[in-house]
């Protein structure tokens, strides 16, 4: 069982983030404001569930939840400010979106920024130790993989439906042949570095274009 609250305030909230790792679309966080008395003995970090248990757990997060909300930042602030200054600024949104405002912020991982004048700590790990950390993690992950399924409609190629956008061999295959697309974070190494051999060639999709060294 996860632990209720880091702190002892009534209104914490925890956030997480999804899809940072991601070569395409946008970077996904949530944030969970539990009621006390909140408990549910399946609810874990997200990536300990399968699909169909996080299915299972977000309508009732959504519906126990004291608040919740959840922000889409996508690849262009993604390129502009990197992965880790999005992930921060897309957590920090989504408590500036709750209703009412926590007192305290519990954030999973080693990185934040302060919002306001709300005290945070950071866990390493927290969405496998706490309650309001792990439903944001489930709540990121389901919202994003909903994103990504719906730009698989427009680039089927990809198959982001399945691979949700992660470095799979499937996913490079397919840059590889295909090029990018406008949904592509082109700060990111695309392809692996064993790829450089002698010579370049240009990649593009979309008006986008990508140099990749051979």
């Amino acid at each position: 069982m996860l632990i209720r609250r880091f702190s002892d305030h009534l209104h914490e909230a925890g956030t997480d983030e999804a899809g940072r790792g991601c070569l395409s679309g946008p970077v996904t966080a949530a944030a969970v404001m539990l009621p006390d008395n909140f408990s549910n003995d399946l609810l874990n970090d997200s990536k300990q569930l399968t699909e169909k248990q996080r299915q299972y757990l977000r309508p009732m997060i959504e519906d126990q939840a004291l608040c919740f909300s959840v922000t889409h930042l996508d690849h262009t602030i993604i390129d502009e400010i990197n992965i880790l200054n999005a992930s921060i600024k897309a957590m920090q949104e989504c408590v500036l979106k709750l209703t009412p405002t926590p007192l305290h912020i519990i954030v999973d991982g080693n990185r934040f920024k302060k919002v306001g004048n709300i005290p945070h700590d950071c866990i390493v790990k927290g969405d496998s130790k706490y309650l309001s950390i792990a439903a944001a993690s489930i709540l990121a992950k389901t919202y994003r993989d909903e994103y990504m399924e719906q730009l698989h409609e427009e680039f089927p190629m990809y198959n982001w439906k399945q691979n949700k956008g992660y470095p799979t061999s499937e996913h490079r295959d397919a840059i590889r042949n295909h090029g990018i697309t406008k949904y592509h974070r082109t700060s990111f190494r695309l392809l692996p570095d064993q790829l450089a051999l002698d010579f370049e060639e240009d990649l593009s999709f979309e008006g986008v274009r990508l140099r990749i060294t051979h």
